[in-house]
């Protein structure tokens, strides 16, 4: 790192933009002379707040081919290119990805499955962006309703490369594997064909679930383990505002079209709004209880907060605008609070027992059944009930070792796990000196 003329940092995720802005004086220390470049969806939404840290360039998620010319300019001594910083996306013309020298893959996420078994995971993209405008996906702002298809070969050798190195499960991180539904069902059908042994795991809308239901039947047969789906509320009003394109309902009619085809289906949620209510958060755990759901979410989906970025679709609504604070520069969000205070000590609070919860190895009901009693605490008397653990499936679904969400604000644990140590344990050059 003292050496390099060019460090890039890859921002798909809020997340890691504040690991980068936490990173960044001291790598400024120790290279000072470095060309520092940003890319990734949440580079071009934090541009301002980047370049005032000190990044000279900042490319957006199509960024290869400049990144490219970027590192060719630096390497031959020539002048940077200059990037609009407004200009449209590019159509790249997509190559098989170079993974060659990464870490092994048994090293990252794996899938677990029902019987405590693991399955060594991959990951790759069929396709870009997204044709969808929610309100409050980061995916927007940048994307504005283009998505960018990755020709059928160029999928299918990423994956070839990586079962080579061990993959037994790939990962599609497509915002939505059926933008292009024929595209993706050749995919499957093909990956299947040549691996019939390998599984995988989509991210759908709940509108595409139902609008495909023969394609849902498609993925059952060619190894789909399970469909992450952004459900984001269980309240016909919230989902309105956020423009899901689904109701209540719905989620409920593609639950049962999963479980009938034999896909486990993985909601995700955003249970803290402006407009949650003590009622309406419990009412959307015994709905997760009573429909068998618990083992199916992750702990850290019922305490995760709105999160609004800059250039957020969220700021259209005049009761968003009119509450929220002053964009936090250090946070890169704009603040918001929810009108009963209690709401938000439950946040809190909640990802407090999720982490213990995690940190000790609980079972996703035992936490959940911690997190109920929480909630059921803001409730009158009358209206409190108990959750227990037992009564959960026991049998689970498959999931992710590392369940973890773009849209979701980091917590304190996680900042800390990977922030720099004090300089003089000089931790750049060996690999004591992370944390």
């Amino acid at each position: 790192m003292r050496d390099a003329q060019l460090i890039v940092f890859y921002l798909p995720m809020h997340t890691a933009t504040r690991i980068a802005l936490q990173w960044l004086p001291l790598l400024r220390q120790k290279n000072p002379s470095a060309h520092l470049a940003a890319t990734g969806l949440y580079a071009p939404l934090n541009e301002s707040h980047l370049r005032a840290a000190g990044f000279s360039t900042v490319l957006g998620p199509e960024f290869e081919a400049e990144l490219a010319a970027l590192a060719d300019a630096l390497s031959s001594g020539t002048a940077p290119p200059q990037i609009p910083a407004s200009q449209t996306l590019p159509r790249l013309p997509f190559q098989k990805p170079d993974r060659g020298g990464l870490p092994a893959l048994r090293k990252y996420a794996q899938v677990v499955l029902p019987d405590g078994g693991c399955r060594i995971a991959g990951y790759t993209e069929a396709t870009r962006g997204c044709k969808h405008l929610c309100r409050h996906c980061p995916v927007v702002p940048v994307y504005s309703g283009q998505f960018r298809v990755v020709p059928v070969d160029v999928v299918l050798a990423d994956i070839r490369q990586q079962v080579g190195a061990g993959a037994q499960h790939i990962t599609f991180g497509d915002p939505d594997f059926f933008n292009g539904v024929t595209h993706a069902t050749r995919i499957a059908a093909a990956l299947h064909e040549e691996f019939p042994a390998l599984t995988y795991d989509v991210t759908i809308k709940i509108e595409h679930l139902l609008r495909h239901t023969s394609a849902v039947k498609t993925l059952a047969g060619t190894g789909c383990l399970f469909i992450t789906s952004a459900v984001e509320s269980l309240d016909d009003q919230v989902l309105r505002k956020l423009e899901k394109g689904h109701t209540r309902e719905d989620f409920f009619r593609a639950l049962d079209l999963c479980r009938e085809t034999g896909v486990a289906l993985q909601p995700t949620f955003i249970p803290f709004t402006p407009w949650t209510t003590r009622e309406s958060y419990f009412a959307l755990l015994e709905a997760i209880a009573a429909h068998d759901l618990v083992s199916a979410v992750p702990s850290i989906q019922l305490a995760i907060r709105l999160l609004i970025p800059a250039r957020s679709r969220m700021l259209e609504l005049p009761e968003i605008a009119s509450a929220v604070g002053p964009f936090d520069a250090e946070k890169l969000i704009y603040p918001w609070r929810n009108p009963d205070a209690a709401l938000d000590a439950l946040a809190e609070e909640l990802a407090a027992i999720v982490a213990a919860a995690d940190a000790k190895k609980l079972s996703r009901a035992q936490a959940f059944a911690q997190i109920w009693n929480a909630a059921a605490a803001l409730l009158p008397e009358t209206r409190r009930t108990v959750f227990h653990p037992a009564s959960a499936n026991a049998s689970g679904v498959p999931f992710l070792s590392e369940p973890w969400y773009c849209c979701a604000e980091p917590t304190s644990d996680q900042l800390l796990a990977v922030q720099p140590l004090t300089l003089a344990a000089d931790p750049i050059g060996s690999s004591e000196g992370f944390v």
